[in-house]
């Protein structure tokens, strides 16, 4: 089968990008092994989020937020999405000149969304916080959706403008002939002038194929959920000095998160939690929450995500084939860019360059380390 573009990985990066080119009058058709969302994409905490980004990321966070708070236009769906803010608490005065030197970086670099509180206004925000904290720092403008809703309204839109999108086809091998990239799977053989790499935990198997090594890490990260509570916080909360991630959402339930890792077979594709290691995210939730103590916890899971060194995802043209490009590494925060990858990729592969700063984020900057 023939189209114009060949993406593999049904994620929100395929999707989002299916659905950029795709409006832009481009056959795409996407290739995904499992189904859309398997894996990272269907299964992350959510969040929006432009605080606390490494410098590389701030302009394409900063112009995704733009895009979450019009996502209706884009994607017929709201994907749930609110917008409390996002907050990382400081517990003492030494938490609070780590983030007085995080919000003067920011500024240094010409943005203003990431803002210092006082004790006076965290508790205004959050008056069922633990009273020993003492401030934090703010972005106003961050929040949090839902993942499985923004993954079914990008494939959907995405089909609606004529992308095609094939579950259960791994892909097998690759090679360029005439001009054309054929893509054999385990459903045949696709053909397409453009290939894009959105394969997440799996993108360092399709990077091979074009001879071009990254230090990609299969990671899962463990998130867990509770019993539906009575309303009694806005903000998406974080913490200078912890392992953080909590909010409630519009049911009722936490969710927390704490960067901590599951067990995985990457070869088999599983992965399996670890409860005792989680009672250290359930630990620091009652450090600041401690009126949660009796709360169950209903469920916990973990999505394979990839993960690069620097933390920093690869969205960039290939430099060992033409027309092949890369959108991989999100390193478990990708979800706020998805929409602006899209567009970038778009961008790349109809203009041959993007209107946002990506050098950063070249596949390129790999080279010495896969050297030595």
């Amino acid at each position: 089968m023939s189209s114009d573009v060949i993406i593999i990985g049904g994620g929100l990066m395929g999707a989002s990008t299916a659905l950029q080119l795709a409006m832009r009058g481009c056959r795409c058709i996407v290739l995904e092994k499992d189904s859309p969302g398997r894996h990272s994409s269907g299964v992350s905490a959510g969040g929006l989020r432009q605080l606390n980004r490494d410098p590389a990321e701030i302009p394409l966070t900063v112009e995704a937020a733009k895009m979450w708070r019009n996502i209706e236009a884009l994607l017929d769906s709201d994907c749930d999405a609110r917008f409390p803010g996002q907050l990382r608490i400081a517990e003492n005065a030494a938490d609070m000149e780590k983030l007085e030197r995080r919000a003067a970086l920011v500024r240094s670099l010409g943005y203003q969304h990431e803002e210092m509180i006082d004790r006076d206004e965290l508790y205004r925000l959050v008056p069922a916080l633990s009273p020993h904290c003492v401030g934090g720092l703010i972005c106003r403008e961050d929040g949090y959706a839902r993942p499985y809703h923004a993954l079914t309204a990008f494939r959907r839109k995405a089909q609606a403008q004529g992308a095609e999108f094939r579950s259960d086809t791994k892909v097998h091998s690759l090679r360029k002939k005439s001009g054309a990239w054929h893509v054999r799977t385990s459903q045949g053989i696709f053909n397409a002038p453009i290939l894009v790499n959105c394969a997440g935990a799996w993108a360092k198997a399709i990077a091979g194929m074009l001879d071009e090594p990254v230090p990609l890490t299969p990671k899962a990260l463990m998130l867990m959920v509770t019993e539906r509570l009575p309303h009694f916080v806005d903000p998406v909360m974080g913490a200078a000095s912890r392992k953080l991630s909590f909010k409630q959402m519009q049911n009722g339930t936490l969710i927390i998160g704490g960067a901590l890792l599951a067990k995985l077979d990457f070869a088999r594709e599983k992965t399996e939690i670890d409860w005792l290691r989680l009672t250290e995210s359930a630990a620091t939730v009652l450090r600041f929450f401690p009126q949660l103590k009796n709360v169950r916890i209903v469920r916990a899971w973990a999505g394979i995500e990839a993960f690069m060194p620097d933390n920093i995802p690869v969205i960039s043209a290939s430099q060992t084939c033409s027309n092949a490009y890369h959108a991989f590494g999100f390193s478990a925060h990708g979800f706020q860019l998805s929409p602006v990858i899209g567009r970038i990729l778009s961008e790349l592969i109809l203009d041959g360059r993007s209107t946002l700063p990506i050098e950063p984020c070249h596949i390129g900057r790999f080279n010495n380390m896969e050297k030595q």
